[in-house]
């Protein structure tokens, strides 16, 4: 199967290494960071979620406006709209992108993040608001004819959309979390499950889990499964060693200053300090607290330093290396690969240049090879 590969969609030049020199939206970057990767070989840029962070929709719909190729993957969160209003701003975002759009569904691992935007449900009630809410999603997109709605979380009588997706039969979903509710929520309703990067061992526990959970809500096919990382790559093994010590030490020097380290803007003092909430965030700390560097090239400083915050461990190497750790990833299952560099445009550049080349010719040779084997062959490894 071939493999993809998913950027983010900045609307500015923060990361956890700096802040911004700019606007929260600054458009000239934003769009030339999706024209980068547009021409450096990347399939689809994420337009991320931030409770005070500039709407990602008309974000997506100022790219998909002009760029031609770039695929758009729009994150959203259940609590900030009605499904009936959501349904149809994603339809119309697809129109805009002649077809280009997958919607990734954010449950909330956060009580305090959530309650900035007025959501107060406990997070198991959000899993299954977001259950509610994907289901409704998705039939607006397929129906048109009149229906009624009565559920847990949301009610409404006689709607129908007048606006419909270009995708047929519908985009796509994606959906995270690395909890049992999410594995259930995400294993029942996505086509995409969306994992933060960990040791191969657990990464093939984690897939085994969503495909269990796909298949106890009766499901025949699973959902893709993408890996996210923070690649950190140069010309030589020990450059890159060099850059991701330097890496760590700007993060750690920016929260010794009392500086937010995520793009998401917190109030000095309060919680990106705390102990994270979310299953995912405890697990890259606690893999981080039992090893600096698994596997071919994962190295955990940089989620430790950052208290675990969303996609936050490194694969450290030259190109070479670490498009053999992408691969391993790739062997195990995953074929979207998710990666998101420091200098957001700068390494985006060169992860395009570098690394996708040389995963993509790697995952022609070893489709093919299995092709050769018989149609079973691929079943069965994939």
């Amino acid at each position: 199967m071939p493999v993809e590969f998913l950027g983010i969609a900045a609307t500015n030049d923060a990361s956890e290494t700096g802040p911004r020199s700019g606007a929260a939206f600054d458009k000239e970057y934003t769009l030339r960071l999706a024209r980068a990767h547009e021409d450096h070989g990347w399939d689809r840029v994420l337009f991320a979620y931030g409770s005070g962070s500039p709407d990602p929709a008309p974000a997506a719909a100022y790219i998909a406006a002009r760029l031609d190729r770039l695929q758009l993957l729009l994150a959203h969160r259940p609590n900030v709209s009605y499904p009936t209003y959501a349904a149809k701003t994603f339809a119309t975002l697809d129109r805009i992108s002649d077809g280009r759009l997958t919607v990734h569904f954010i449950t909330g691992g956060n009580d305090h993040e959530q309650r900035r935007e007025g959501d107060t449900l406990t997070k198991d009630e959000r899993y299954a608001r977001t259950r509610e809410y994907i289901r409704i999603v998705k039939k607006i997109w397929t129906t048109h004819e009149p229906f009624d709605h009565e559920g847990e979380h949301y009610r409404f009588h006689d709607f129908v959309s007048d606006v419909f997706p270009v995708q047929r039969p519908r985009p796509g979903v994606s959906f995270g979390g690395s909890s049992p509710a999410a594995y259930a929520a995400g294993g029942a309703e996505a086509d995409i499950y969306c994992l933060w990067g960990e040791p191969l061992e657990r990464t093939a526990e984690q897939i085994a889990a969503v495909k269990a959970a796909a298949a106890a809500a009766g499901r025949s096919d699973v959902p893709r499964i993408q890996v996210a990382f923070r690649p950190i790559i140069a010309p030589t093994e020990e450059l890159a060693w060099e850059k991701a010590h330097r890496t760590v030490d700007a993060i750690r020097a920016r929260k010794e200053r009392g500086e937010a380290t995520t793009v998401r803007h917190h109030r000095r003092g309060a919680p990106e300090a705390a102990s994270p909430q979310n299953t995912g965030s405890q697990r890259l700390i606690s893999i981080a607290e039992a090893g600096e560097r698994y596997d071919r090239a994962l190295w955990t400083p940089t989620a430790a330093a950052t208290g675990g915050a969303g996609n936050s461990n490194a694969l450290v190497g030259t190109p070479e290396t670490v498009a053999q750790a992408l691969l391993d990833y790739y062997d195990l299952g995953v074929d979207i690969l998710s990666a998101r560099g420091y200098d957001l445009l700068g390494d985006a550049i060169d992860f395009g240049r570098h690394v996708i080349p040389i995963v993509r010719e790697e995952v022609a040779k070893r489709d093919a090879e299995r092709a050769a084997r018989g149609p079973q062959t691929l079943a069965a490894v994939r």
